[in-house]
């Protein structure tokens, strides 16, 4: 029985020896093709660090210039501060560069710069916060007054949307969309409106020096209700 036990013991070690052997052998034959493998992913790691590096290295400049703009801004020097949020805009793609967009885009609108401040907003995407939806009212803003009204409608309706349903945003958008409106002599759209916020913002009708009643009652005249 200790034979057999033994016997059973030295196979399986040889088995396991033979195996390895084995191996090692294939290791060995297909060398080439591992050192080649080796190679490419330490050279694919090389190029991940080196982007999160180069990224990173990016996005801390980009914020040492916006905030040297934003402090530019500050002490008063609006012309100044505008070049360089242009600047870092230009130049930066990341989320620093973007909000040099939206800056860039505000110091213009008050500027009357309309046209170039659409520009800039073009290039600005914030969802998710609340900043989006006041961008997008910014940029129907633009287009007021650049007497594009439809455009104006269509971004108005965009910050509608984005705000979703936020008390404070949302009514505000759209009272300047329903303005639009009447400006095209829409009234029955006009009054359609007033009348949702009406229904929904209640809280906002009672805060707000906006007067929904008087100008319900005006688009409700006009459309002949």
């Amino acid at each position: 029985m200790a034979k057999k036990q033994e016997q059973g013991a030295r196979t399986t070690l040889e088995e396991v020896n033979e195996s390895l052997t084995s191996a090692a052998q294939r290791i060995e034959d297909n060398k080439k093709y591992i050192n080649w493998a080796l190679i490419a992913i330490a050279v694919i790691a090389l190029l991940a660090g080196g982007y999160i590096w180069l990224h990173n290295k990016n996005l801390e400049e980009a914020k040492n210039k916006i905030g040297e703009a934003d402090i530019t801004l500050l002490q008063g020097s609006e012309d100044d501060a505008l070049k360089a949020f242009e600047k870092v805009a230009d130049e930066y793609s990341n989320t620093t560069g973007e909000r040099a967009h939206l800056n860039a885009a505000i110091l213009l609108y008050q500027k009357g710069e309309y046209e170039k401040a659409v520009k800039h907003l073009e290039d600005y995407s914030a969802e998710g916060n609340l900043i989006a939806p006041a961008s997008k009212s910014l940029q129907g803003d633009c287009y007021v007054n650049l007497k594009k009204l439809d455009k104006a409608l269509s971004a108005y309706d965009e910050a509608i949307k984005l705000a979703n349903g936020n008390e404070n945003y949302a009514p505000a958008f759209m009272i300047k969309k329903a303005t639009v409106l009447h400006e095209q002599k829409k009234y029955a759209e006009e009054a359609a409106i007033y009348q949702e916020i009406k229904d929904k913002y209640f809280a906002y009708t009672q805060q707000s020096r906006f007067n929904v009643d008087k100008y319900l009652e005006r688009a409700n005249a006009l459309a002949g209700k």
